[in-house]
């Protein structure tokens, strides 16, 4: 018994458990488990993007971050996107799940950056 609890935990090292939650176990000796590739959508041109500037202090601690939501496209030209609005406003931040975020209230300076490249936006609250 000990022998195939080995055998069978090298196998299982191939798979993360994580990406496995809610799949129905198979007693397939031979069963593989295949994930399905995240399709990311194609960076849309900039006039066609509807980009929306708000302000956020939730979860925060109290301090603000300037949010731009709405932009559709790959996680690269995100960063892209992100890295250039960060060096224009002098301040840190991030790029990630579609939305990019600067450290500190700069609504106004990003709303003009972002007109500036093209792009359609809108000032949030």
């Amino acid at each position: 018994m000990t022998i195939f609890a080995k055998i069978n935990s090298w196998k299982m090292a191939d798979n993360d458990w994580k990406k496995r939650l809610g799949v129905v176990f198979s007693t397939n000796p031979d069963f593989a488990y295949e994930e399905q590739a995240e399709i990311e959508p194609e960076t849309l041109e900039p006039s066609k993007q509807n980009l929306i500037v708000s302000i956020d202090r939730k979860g925060r601690a109290g301090k603000q971050v300037t949010l731009v939501t709405g932009f559709v496209g790959t996680a690269d030209d995100l960063a892209g996107l992100g890295r250039t609005l960060k060096v224009k406003c002098g301040v840190g931040g991030s790029a990630k799940d579609g939305e990019i975020t600067i450290q500190g209230d700069f609504r106004d300076r990003v709303v003009t950056l972002l007109k500036d490249m093209g792009y359609k936006v809108k000032r949030g609250n």
